[in-house]
């Protein structure tokens, strides 16, 4: 009769073990895996679906960037990943015509590209910036088969720093990121930065890793945090070693000894609006935030421009000679 009962117990956690694994894996492949297929809400910015965005505006902003681009011609740069991966990782440079030691780090978004940033090193290149543009690992021209989240990729935004650095030893640099760029940048802020870091700009980025997973879990599929999360996370420290739980901006920030500016969308449900109270009370450093009505996620560049690069330059003019 014990034997029987322990075979039984056996078989319904061995089972359970198994469904576990299963479970972490499916998610990992669907939100992680680079290759994988990405139904998460979608994230990327459209202009024709949001009323609060003048379409001439933008057909012109985006014609703007059009035109910069044919005329300047990003040059390649490359380094490989500090850590044990050894992965080559992608950018595009523009120098500026200007001579200048102030430079712009610029980080795009969950599944996107450096292309993305177009608009922001215009923006950038008209106040004699030079402007890079990483791919992060998995994305783009970088090497890599998984997103980090922001996670793994502080760690290589401190390496694309010191390659500024190594290049103009004098380097005054601004770090913006996008969504999943901005997460990655605040990530960084918590670890020790050279002094050539002047200050960060973070729009439309995610307090934790778990936090917004759950709610696109919850916003999608009605399906809880727990197991999935859990399942989710043993996975990804499996296949891609780091641990999903570890993901934290706010903890970051805590640390941090950069001045920072948050940027948020009143109306983004990707990365719901709440987090930006979440994130702008735990930074203990000089900070303001930009909060822009009818902005969903990534849109306040479109919906507010003058408004945007105003509070941008006011910002970041302080810190800088």
């Amino acid at each position: 009769m014990k034997r029987g009962l322990f075979l039984k117990t056996a078989a319904i956690t061995g089972i359970a073990a198994v469904s576990y694994l299963a479970v972490g894996n499916y998610f990992y492949d669907f939100a992680l895996k680079v290759k994988g297929e990405k139904d998460f809400e979608d994230e990327e910015a459209d202009p024709e679906k949001n009323p609060a965005i003048d379409s001439e505006v933008e057909a012109a902003a985006q014609e703007a960037d059009r035109l910069f681009l044919k005329e300047n011609p990003p040059v390649e740069r490359h380094i490989i990943s500090p850590d044990f991966k050894k992965l080559r990782l992608s950018a595009s440079f523009y120098p500026n015509k200007e001579t200048s030691h102030k430079y712009a780090i610029l980080f795009h978004g969950y599944t996107g590209s450096n292309e993305e940033m177009l608009r922001w090193v215009r923006g950038f290149s008209k106040k004699n910036f030079h402007v890079l543009t990483p791919d992060f690992r998995g994305h783009g021209q970088s090497e890599g088969n998984y997103i980090g989240m922001g996670w793994p990729d502080r760690f290589d935004i401190l390496a694309w720093i010191d390659a500024v650095i190594e290049e103009d030893s004098k380097a005054e640099i601004v770090l913006l990121g996008l969504s999943m760029g901005a997460a990655a940048v605040m990530m960084a802020s918590g670890e020790t930065l050279p002094n050539n870091v002047k200050v960060i700009v973070e729009d439309s980025g995610y307090s934790t890793v778990k936090k917004v997973f759950s709610h696109q879990l919850d916003e999608i599929f009605g399906l809880p945090a727990f197991p999935i999360m859990n399942a989710a996370n043993t996975m990804t420290k499996l296949r891609a070693g780091y641990a999903l739980f570890q993901a934290s901006a706010i903890k970051q920030i805590k640390k941090s000894q950069t001045p920072i500016l948050f940027i948020h969308g009143k109306d983004d449900t990707f990365v719901p609006f709440r987090m930006l109270d979440d994130l702008y009370n735990a930074a203990r450093v000089e900070k303001e935030k930009l909060v822009v009505p009818g902005a969903g996620h990534g849109e306040s560049i479109m919906v507010a421009p003058q408004l945007y690069w105003r509070t941008v330059w006011d910002f970041v003019d302080r810190f800088f000679e």
